[in-house]
């Protein structure tokens, strides 16, 4: 067991990471698509409680971040502490690297929760400032770029992509608008979104060749489907960075991060060596990421793509940076409207994939029994995060592991709706 380091909120224990599971995962994977894993997370819970024994384990409840004129109720903080621990225990296995950061916002303030460790080297623990990959977390912030332009007219979710892309002329590629991209509508599916996973890059001019060659079948129709694609957010951010004339990470800090408060969240450039350009202050709070099984994969602070041009390189965050975001997407009392109903507008659905499952701007929204949860997975090889609300309730959660494949459903049907129950 692992022993945490005093933080300016309260200290921390480390606690026991995770089980294992078998390698072999491709680096670039995209985040696993949620909308068909429903009919196994009741075996895939049971399976994890089944094969990993909950070691010997310390938990922290870290911090109440009280909001204005709001003090933390102590009987619902306990049974948060509760619910949390409960379904998080079994997760963890002792001796194992790896770590895990969660804030929870209910009842107007924010509560953390640390366990494990962010570098088994130096037995450095994870606590709510640490830095992970955010993987395909980051989608929800282009897509609050595009609401925000929406909004201010700036752009529209019907302008098609060649009107800011003229070197797209494909006759599919042509017929893809905005909005169809930030909704996974477009029918975009390259090699770049399924196995069998390309073992090269590709610069922007073969990305617009991909493009400009891509033909869609009677299933991938622009508009009519919902098909999961990392390549669209990528030409997603190609379109913002032509729409305004800034790079992806100038935009998502100014209009974003800057208005959240949100200091320990970029989106840095890559180097020769494929880490992350960032100050020594921040690497050093950078966790090592490692497979689910527990070997430590890349550098501290590596990134991973397929495209070999700026701007699509991943971003990283911390637990308290993404507790302040999912804040600001349930309340955002004290922001700027414009910011407030961007938000709100990413989390709408507008696209029905069946009785149960929604996709909306980034977000997807699933339909449990007396409750909608809005949320939006994420994962590579080494990292995996999940962000998950319940606007009705003002509810919502934020996973970061430094692991392959950690079970985040856990959160969309065991946690959330435990919590939405106080």
């Amino acid at each position: 067991m692992g022993q945490g380091t005093p933080c300016s909120l309260a200290c921390e224990l480390g606690c026991t990471a995770f089980g294992a599971k078998a390698e072999g995962l491709n680096p670039f994977r995209p985040s696993s698509d949620p909308m068909s894993m429903q009919a196994n997370v009741t075996s895939v819970i049971s399976e994890m409680r089944a094969r990993l024994r909950v070691g010997t384990m310390a938990f922290a409840l870290i911090a109440t971040v009280t909001m204005p004129s709001a003090l933390a109720d102590s009987d619902m903080v306990a049974q948060m502490n509760d619910i949390v621990t409960t379904e998080l225990a079994p997760t963890m296995k002792a001796g194992e690297p790896g770590g895990l950061a969660v804030a929870v916002y209910a009842g107007g303030h924010l509560e953390f929760f640390t366990y494990g460790l962010a570098d088994e080297a130096t037995k450095r623990p994870v606590t709510p400032d640490t830095l992970f990959n955010l993987a395909s977390l980051r989608k929800t912030f282009e897509a609050t770029l595009v609401a925000l332009g929406t909004l201010r007219g700036e752009l529209s979710l019907d302008d098609p992509v060649t009107k800011y892309l003229p070197e797209l002329h494909g006759d599919t590629i042509k017929r893809v608008t905005v909005g169809q991209l930030v909704t996974h509508t477009s029918g975009l599916l390259l090699p770049t979104d399924h196995p069998p996973w390309p073992n090269v890059t590709f610069t922007q001019a073969q990305f617009f060749d991909m493009l400009n060659a891509w033909t869609s079948g009677a299933k991938q129709e622009p508009g009519k489907q919902r098909i999961y694609t990392h390549a669209g957010y990528v030409l997603l951010q190609l379109v913002l960075e032509r729409r305004y004339g800034r790079p992806i990470e100038t935009l998502v800090s100014e209009r974003i991060l800057k208005p959240l408060g949100m200091n320990s969240t970029v989106i840095p450039e890559r180097a020769p060596d494929n880490r992350a350009m960032m100050s020594a202050e921040m690497m050093q709070r950078v966790a090592q990421g490692y497979s689910y099984s527990g070997t430590a994969i890349g550098p501290i602070g590596g990134v991973q793509s397929y495209f070999d041009f700026p701007g699509t390189e991943q971003m990283f965050s911390s637990a308290r940076d993404l507790g302040t975001f999912i804040a600001a997407c349930l309340d955002g009392a004290a922001i700027d409207p414009e910011l407030r109903a961007a938000l709100r507008m990413t989390q709408q659905e507008r696209f029905r994939v069946d009785e149960k499952f929604g996709q909306g701007m980034a977000w997807e929204t699933v339909r449990l029994d007396g409750l909608t949860v809005v949320d939006k997975p994420g994962g590579l090889n080494n990292a995996s995060g999940y962000l998950g609300l319940v606007p009705a309730r003002k509810l919502g959660i934020v996973l970061l592991a430094n692991r392959g494949e950690y079970p985040h459903e856990i959160a969309r049907y065991k946690i959330l709706p435990a919590l939405s129950r106080l």
